[in-house]
């Protein structure tokens, strides 16, 4: 029995809210269970320098947590002087699933910043802040298409995340705070709506796993991503 009582292949509740900053391009505040987190898409007119004249454009990310987004209070990285190797590692990841699935040639030279800000953690949150972050740049783009339409959409293409992991034995979709500190075997999954692989994090906390249960993990995963790709659709109204 899980701790919430879901089933293996039972999702926390998933709510996205579109639109939820008044000043950002593109934002969605994306709920999986009691994670919340905020994600703005800003547009700049301006590329990297390496990518300058190239008619190219690029997508990145940014990923924080808020002080008490966790059961105790965490010092902001800023007072701190440096970001911890963990919040550059999830970055990193955020803006490589996104510009998994990004036309950049499409995009032409602009620059599109992700912000993933964490305002409650219970588990998953790269996994909600790259699902949220498709939301707040399909909506950003949309607003650019209205002013200055694209010849193709740069974004034809889903990408979403989830975690799935080994509790007490037995593989699970979707783990929460609970579930993911006594996991067996902990993973996260980045997919796309047309059966693509982005990328695949896992790792045995204790005994090692075998490929079987990680098909069974990657079966998990892709039930959990169909759901979350129905949600991102209806927040953008699709």
């Amino acid at each position: 029995m899980r701790p919430s009582g879901r089933a293996p292949d039972q999702m926390r509740a998933i709510e996205m809210i579109p639109g939820f900053s008044a000043h950002a391009e593109g934002s969605c505040l994306v709920k999986f269970g009691n994670t919340h987190v905020l994600v703005t898409a800003s547009v700049e007119d301006r590329v990297p320098p390496w990518l300058r004249g190239g008619g190219k454009g690029w997508v990145t990310a940014e990923y924080g947590m808020l002080p008490r987004a966790t059961h105790t209070r965490g010092n902001r990285e800023a007072a701190k002087g440096k970001q911890s190797g963990r919040t550059q590692e999830i970055q990193r990841l955020i803006g490589r699933s996104l510009r998994a699935v990004t036309d950049m040639a499409a995009l032409g030279e602009r620059q599109i910043t992700l912000d993933c800000d964490v305002i409650q953690a219970d588990g998953g949150t790269r996994t909600a802040a790259i699902s949220g972050a498709w939301v707040a740049l399909r909506l950003a783009l949309d607003q650019i298409h209205a002013k200055t339409p694209f010849a193709a959409d740069p974004l034809a293409t889903q990408v979403a995340a989830i975690s799935c992991g080994i509790y007490e034995g037995n593989p699970v979709l979707d783990l929460d705070y609970i579930e993911d500190s006594n996991a067996g075997t902990d993973a996260n999954f980045v997919l796309t709506n047309k059966g693509g692989i982005v990328e695949v994090q896992g790792t045995a906390e204790g005994e090692p796993f075998d490929e079987e249960a990680l098909l069974r993990l990657l079966r998990l995963a892709r039930i959990g991503c169909n759901e979350v790709f129905a949600a991102q659709l209806a927040a953008v109204g699709r």
